[in-house]
């Protein structure tokens, strides 16, 4: 990271909570840039180039998950973590299937939510060039660098998770990658929540593989996933 100070939108509709997360992220140093509602969010994010975003999940005019799928069709990198009052897992769930990177239900205290941000912010980073490689799968190529999965010369560009996930197989192709070892790297807890998160990008990443009938991800019961494929070369 260089000394440009690292710039978050928070969206949050409680005035109160909101200020209190602002100045405390303040003091240790992030720029942080508060919105009241959806709306207000989404245009602030149009406007300027965000780090990381913040989102509460109730909000007025437009609530979190709207906001962060319209962000995500335009950017589908930038970090989100999701602040909720709700306990329910499928509205977490549903975080994780718009791409979002972590939650915190609340409440929260601000040290958690530090926590959270710094491992993110580690995380994407922190990539060193020396790990970066270029994958054959089967009929695909995968960089891991720019997050671009070809087919047929037709190209995607893959979210973070998705391509740190992929990273993993691809480097452990026709070999067993431990569920833990795969959740405590991408996403530093094995806790439940983040467990289901790690399905849904599995099942994400079966659906952009499926064009090539010899490369599948196979459940293997009580460790964790396999790369099946014909190719697995590094670049």
């Amino acid at each position: 990271m260089t000394d440009e100070k690292v710039k978050i939108l928070l969206c949050e509709d409680d005035e109160n909570l909101g200020m209190l997360l602002r100045e405390y992220l303040q003091t240790k140093g992030y720029d942080v840039d508060l919105q009241p509602d959806g709306e207000a969010g989404f245009k602030a994010f149009s406007r300027s180039k965000y780090d990381l975003c913040i989102f509460d999940v109730m909000m007025p005019k437009k609530d979190g998950f709207t906001l962060a799928a319209d962000i995500r069709s335009t950017n589908s990198e930038v970090p989100i973590i999701f602040l909720t009052a709700k306990s329910m897992k499928e509205d977490i769930l549903q975080g994780f299937k718009l791409g979002a990177d972590d939650y915190l239900s609340k409440p929260f205290s601000m040290e958690e939510l530090l926590y959270r941000i710094e491992s993110i912010l580690r995380r994407v980073n922190g990539k060193k060039t020396k790990d970066v490689v270029v994958y054959n799968i089967g009929a695909f190529t995968f960089d891991a660098q720019k997050q671009l999965l070809t087919y047929d010369g037709d190209s995607k560009k893959l979210t973070t998770k998705e391509s740190e996930l992929l990273n993993l197989l691809a480097a452990n192709a026709n070999n067993i990658l431990e569920r833990n070892f795969a959740l405590k790297t991408i996403w530093v807890d094995d806790n439940y929540f983040n467990a289901r998160s790690m399905d849904v990008y599995i099942t994400k990443l079966r659906k952009l593989l499926k064009d090539d009938q010899n490369v599948a991800i196979i459940n293997i019961h009580g460790k964790g996933y396999k790369l099946i494929t014909p190719q697995a070369k590094e670049e």
